[in-house]
């Protein structure tokens, strides 16, 4: 190394990766085989705060800068970073987006149940253990229909730690690490099929000292016979639903309940004790007609505590091939409050949505076939399971007459309801209090205090921080199936459209559109500050990692090869290999670069090789030599001024 350029290395140390990238372009050549061109994990955002939150807020909305209301202005200057994040299922591509808010920017995908080629899920050694593969190794599934997502809890608002996310195909169960944003572990729940809502518990349902998630309620939308291995086909009798608690830490299967009826969302209280999903197809029908008969459906609520202690017990049975302990909450097993594990609370026909109230006192329900909202009291539900309430239709407290085709609701933290309204297309602002003194008799009163068209028929709904107990009733989000002529045509498939609101008023305030590939469902918006990412990996992340250049090398075992690698901008170690054809090659890579954002690619013709490692991160991937050759292998990611030249030769003998 020259003089010159161990002072320009030295000068880099603690930069950001711009700083880094002019220092490393005027080293040039001279710098390809430096070591610790690191510099330090400063976590520094553009304008000079950490990217994590601590960086400077979004532009305050003056005189010509978009303002809307008071929420303030929806443009994020350069320099600038959003207030909030947003995490979106996106439906069909099986991923989670991370939205900035309010500027709608789609900042990151977050692949879990199908490959992404970007960064290589689903090729690597690393995600196929988490995808779960099949005995020759491929992936078992390869299609996914994410649906909700929802994060974990401490003290009754997000803790940063985890979200997690539902494939509604294949009955699996995501979660992700939101210090790295990265999809850790994937769940297959036994025995269900049409898994559709999901929500963590905001504190421990059985230890009232323990304020943290621990669970994962999972609801089970299509019902079939149980086990559901070729017999009663034809038996409607024999058709049930499971309802399904998962460990948050383990990702373990815990218990499962028998239910009558369809789950469609799920929803927890905040004092731990109750879960609920709203219900569909009380009648148990297995074709159109038969499910649509009843007048009304149901909201079931299930009391955790009894549940696990019926478990401890003994009263729990299996089904199939599953070692899950699954507990009867059938309609008729449960008709006394005394024993119940789980109780029904009538609400109008197909109800499509169940929600928390901040304040912890109501879930809200509403039925897509009736222009009314339903508020139950959840205190009143524990009368119920504690013999204090003779009836439990008592627990309804209010249903207000919103509007045509009420879905989904969302809070403001200042008393109000916000529910779509799907045939209306609309966005209705509903009073719960006064709602509930209307129910009570006082019939002049109405509860409805503003409407807001959007375009068109939305379906799920939520603001900043609705989901805890810090609502702050800034900024909504509403997702509309169809966008028609509100952007440019692209053909048949049209965009959906995601419309930003502002709701700090009595007013709501449309504040912009954000045209999104179909076909994207539920999501979650909250401060950034609640949020700490890493921007650096720890080598000791992963157990394979290559520490230092001299430990890179090639070593066999008969036709096993391990191929260990290093990569510092702009080189690799080594940068040739040799291997033969009939050789089964696991090449591991680990990124030693230390800058931020300094993420390097790996990409092998003719082998579908490529995959991405960040800063400090260990990825490796497994593939057969079958051809002879010189192939090769390049940086797929812009990392350096000489990332052009980064690249090497993988060498195979006939």
């Amino acid at each position: 190394m020259t003089e010159e350029t161990s002072k320009v290395l030295g000068a880099a140390s603690g930069l950001g990766r711009r700083r880094f990238l002019h220092s490393a372009a005027a080293v040039g050549v001279s710098a390809v085989g430096a070591m610790g061109l690191a510099g330090c994990n400063e976590n520094k955002g553009p304008a000079g705060g950490g990217a994590s939150g601590a960086g400077a807020a979004a532009s305050g909305g003056g005189s010509g800068e978009h303002k809307v209301g008071g929420a303030g202005s929806v443009e994020v200057k350069p320099g600038q970073l959003d207030t909030h994040y947003g995490l979106w299922s996106s439906g069909h591509t099986g991923d989670a987006r991370v939205i900035g808010i309010p500027s709608g920017r789609e900042l990151l995908r977050i692949p879990c149940f199908v490959p992404d080629a970007l960064i290589g899920w689903g090729l690597t050694n690393e995600s196929k253990a988490v995808m779960g593969t099949k005995a020759d190794g491929s992936l078992e599934y390869t299609v996914a229909d994410t649906h909700h997502i929802h994060a974990s809890y401490k003290d009754g608002i997000y803790d940063g730690k985890y979200a997690w996310i539902n494939d509604k195909i294949n009955a699996r169960l995501a979660r992700f690490r939101l210090d790295y944003m990265v999809c850790d572990k994937i769940t297959k729940i036994p025995n269900i099929q049409g898994f559709h809502g999901i929500f963590p518990d905001k504190r421990d349902p059985v230890d009232p000292a323990i304020n943290y998630t621990t669970r994962v309620f999972c609801g089970q939308e299509f019902h079939v016979p149980m086990p559901n291995k070729g017999k009663d086909l034809e038996d409607p009798t024999k058709y049930h639903c499971l309802f399904t608690c998962v460990d948050a830490e383990t990702m373990d299967v815990r218990w499962q309940a028998r239910i009558d009826g369809n789950c469609d969302l799920v929803a927890t209280s905040f004092d731990g004790k109750l879960a609920a999903s709203n219900q569909y197809n009380t009648e148990n029908g297995v074709h159109f007609a038969e499910m649509m008969s009843a007048e009304r459906d149901a909201c079931l609520f299930f009391n955790i505590a009894r549940i696990e202690q019926a478990i401890k017990d003994g009263k729990a049975t299996t089904i199939g091939d599953s070692k899950v302990p699954v507990v009867d909450c059938t309609v008729e097993a449960n008709k006394d409050p005394k024993t119940a594990l789980s109780v029904r609370v009538s609400v109008p026909k197909n109800p499509h949505g169940v929600n928390a109230t901040p304040d912890g006192k109501y879930f809200i329900c509403s039925g897509k076939l009736s222009p009314t909202a339903t508020v139950i009291e959840l205190q009143k539900v524990l009368d119920w399971f504690d013999g204090k309430l003779d009836d439990i239709e008592k627990a309804i407290v209010a249903e207000p007459e919103i509007g045509l085709g009420p879905l989904h609701t969302t809070f403001d933290g200042r008393g109000n309801a916000y529910t779509t309204l799907f045939l209306d297309s609309q966005v209705v602002k509903w009073n719960i209090d006064t709602a509930i003194k209307k129910h009570a008799g006082d019939k002049a009163l109405n509860p409805v205090v503003d409407r807001l068209d959007v375009m068109y028929q939305p379906g799920h709904i939520n603001a900043t921080q609705a989901e805890t107990i810090e609502a702050d009733g800034v900024w909504m989000a509403v997702g509309n199936k169809f966008s028609k002529d509100r952007f440019l045509p692209v053909g048949p498939m049209h965009p959906e459209n995601d419309q930003l609101v502002d709701i700090t008023g009595d007013k709501m305030i449309l504040a912009h559109d954000n045209a999104v590939r179909p076909e994207p469902h539920d999501f979650v918006i909250f401060k950034r500050d609640w949020i700490h990412t890493k921007q650096v990996y720890a080598l000791d992340d992963s157990p394979i990692a290559v520490k230092e250049p001299k430990a890179t090398g090639v070593t066999r075992e008969g036709k096993k090869v391990t191929v260990r690698m290093a990569s510092i901008a702009p080189t690799y170690y080594p940068i040739e290999f040799n291997v033969k054809v009939g050789d089964e090659v696991t090449l591991i890579l680990t990124n030693l670069d230390k800058v931020e954002d300094l993420t390097h690619g790996f990409a092998l013709p003719e082998y579908n090789v490529q995959f991405l490692v960040n800063p400090l991160e260990t990825k490796s991937v497994t593939f057969k030599i079958d051809k002879p050759g010189v192939f090769w292998f390049y940086c797929t990611n812009f990392c350096h001024a000489l990332h052009l030249e980064m690249r090497g030769r993988m060498i195979v003998e006939a």
